[in-house]
């Protein structure tokens, strides 16, 4: 991934820090507390490389969380709007990082290439 990526990335991040700001009336705790939390899809692996994939990519999907987003906006549920800046955030971290959704054939590729130990 080149740096422009990582850097564009990184300003969503961002953006979904500042949107839970200033739409979020809870303390900041929560938003750091559970900003790791959508790694617990790795759990899906354990069935397998294809239903892991599937499950992981759900949750690291930005459409499911800005879909998630405008539900809790648009319906005035707190708890989903956060749920969505943090899948939104989680998944911008990622990406920064070079992890990206994940391919079948197994978790260490994704679509922005192999990771792990070449």
């Amino acid at each position: 991934m080149t740096k422009l990526l990582k850097l564009e990335e990184a300003a969503m991040f961002v953006l979904a820090l500042l949107m839970f700001y200033q739409q979020c009336a809870m303390s900041s705790w929560w938003f750091w507390g559970c900003l790791l939390l959508p790694d617990l899809s790795m759990l899906g692996y354990l069935a397998g490389a294809r239903t892991g994939a599937y499950i992981y990519n759900f949750f690291h999907h930005k459409g499911v969380a800005l879909l998630i987003y405008f539900i809790g906006t648009w319906f005035l549920v707190e708890p989903l709007t956060f749920a969505g800046i943090v899948l939104f955030a989680h998944s911008s971290m990622d990406r920064v990082f070079g992890y990206g959704l994940k391919l079948v054939t197994g978790f260490q590729d994704t679509h922005l290439g192999r990771i792990g130990k070449k």
